[in-house]
């Protein structure tokens, strides 16, 4: 436990050394996190005689999941900001308050998000590329998925609240309980217990209550800058941190929209069968690319406190360093998983199918959706570092764009050529934005330091 409650100072540590003893334990956490829904995907692939059709329908309610999840985004990439401002300015109350108006946020999230979802999941799966095939076993999954919303939101929200104080270790156990209790209880559920779809989405579930009470415990150890406490309810704080989380929330949210909309391309497009078999190929696709997305955004979370810190102390120095080792981070960890892309695909491909056509035409897939994976680093950087900057519309306007050019891919590439077009608007997607969004950056962040902090190098 010692290990895991180590103490990074904000302001004062080495920045590559605390960059990446903040970066990686975190880059690792979101990583195991994956496997949340890929370990899922992997088995439900793996029942006799019916996988294929249950990943597809699992494959429909991948956005769904990822939508609800943002919400947790919303809380919790708006308030770590905030917080480590206040860290980095002496004011812990005002910073604990923070995390006590943001557990509240994500408890009413909670509530409200299961009720409304719950009444309008048989639409939101005929709206989002179910067929008459694979709706049930989408229908099985997404029923008990439901049940389970308020840990999701819980566990994910608070556990950033760990990083944002330094304990990227804690932050890391909160997320490896989870992801490792549901690769133990998947096969349980789904093959031992025979109760196939809907035992996997238990296993999801139960793991991510574990999850949740071991972030809750951790906030409330002594020793926290900021402890979880009730508090008092300041509704100024809460439009704070909605403000500053609305482009990280948007950015997912977003994501989670146009992955529905490509999946109902898919199955416009190709018609009966062949839509089936393209929204199983875009399931394993997503789960190769939940590899790449979330791990780097456990680089960007996990590296906010330190941006967000300096910034409230005043030490541009310090922020610009951070600015340039995220986006280093970044792009190192792209080159290594575009070199992965190319090597490995076909065995990860293998983890989900065994029907030779799925395995051929996913690889393909694949290949092609990480085209523009480099341009991903600069996107993720400028979108994540702009918002612990509180640049909240340069985030914002970077992350609409984004989500602009991607949909336009998707409707226009199918139409003018083939359903599989579908793919390729997002290395289309990546390579355009994140040069648009490199150019923004670099030509506004040096004057809002120059202004907001004691010195005005250039970043």
């Amino acid at each position: 436990m010692e290990d895991l409650r180590r103490k990074n100072d904000l302001g004062q540590d080495a920045i590559p050394g605390l960059l990446l003893r903040l970066a990686i334990p975190t880059m690792l956490a979101q990583f195991i996190n994956v496997l949340y829904s890929v370990v899922d995907r992997i088995f439900i692939g793996n029942i006799p005689e019916i996988g294929s059709l249950a990943l597809a329908g699992v494959g429909v309610c991948g956005p769904i999941i990822t939508l609800l999840s943002s919400f947790s985004l919303l809380v919790g990439l708006g308030g770590t900001p905030l917080m480590a401002m206040k860290l980095g300015s002496g004011d812990r109350e005002t910073a604990s308050d923070v995390l006590s108006n943001c557990f509240r946020l994500l408890l009413g999230l909670a509530v409200g998000l299961s009720v409304l979802f719950f009444l309008l999941r048989r639409q939101f799966l005929w709206w989002f590329g179910a067929s008459g095939e694979t709706f049930p076993y989408a229908l099985e999954y997404i029923t008990v998925y439901i049940a389970g919303t308020a840990f999701a939101l819980l566990s994910g929200g608070l556990n950033s609240f760990l990083i944002a104080q330094g304990r990227s270790g804690l932050g890391m156990g909160t997320v490896v309980l989870g992801a490792a209790l549901n690769i133990v209880f998947d096969p349980v559920f789904i093959f031992r217990l025979g109760i196939g779809v809907s035992g996997a989405a238990w296993a999801t579930i139960l793991s991510q209550a574990a999850a949740c009470a071991f972030a809750l415990v951790s906030l409330r150890l002594p020793g926290l800058p900021a402890p979880l406490r009730w508090g008092r309810f300041r509704p100024e704080l809460c439009k704070r941190v909605l403000a500053l989380g609305i482009s990280p929330f948007l950015t997912y949210a977003l994501d989670s929209v146009i992955l529905i909309i490509l999946n109902t391309a898919l199955q416009h497009y190709g018609g009966p069968g062949e839509g089936d078999i393209l929204i199983t190929c875009a399931a394993i696709v997503q789960s190769f690319m939940l590899l790449v997305a979330m791990p780097m955004s456990g680089i960007t979370l996990g590296c906010q406190g330190v941006v967000s810190f300096n910034l409230g102390a005043g030490n541009g120095r310090r922020v610009r360093q951070a600015l340039w080792g995220v986006f280093l981070l970044c792009l190192a960890f792209s080159v290594v998983m575009l070199a992965a892309t190319h090597l490995f695909s076909p065995q990860f491909v293998r983890l989900f199918t065994k029907d030779r056509e799925l395995l051929t035409r996913s690889v393909h897939y694949i290949k092609v959706y990480t085209a523009g994976l480099l341009f991903i680093s600069a996107q993720w950087t400028c979108v994540d570092m702009s918002t612990a900057l509180g640049q909240v519309r340069l985030a914002l306007f970077c992350s609409l764009v984004r989500k602009g050019v991607f949909l336009a891919g998707i409707l226009l590439f199918p139409l003018l050529f083939t359903a599989p077009a579908a793919f390729a608007a997002e290395p289309f997607c990546d390579i355009t934005v994140g040069c648009l969004s490199s150019v923004l950056f670099l030509r506004i962040t040096p004057k809002f330091l120059a202004v907001h902090t004691r010195s005005s190098d250039v970043v």
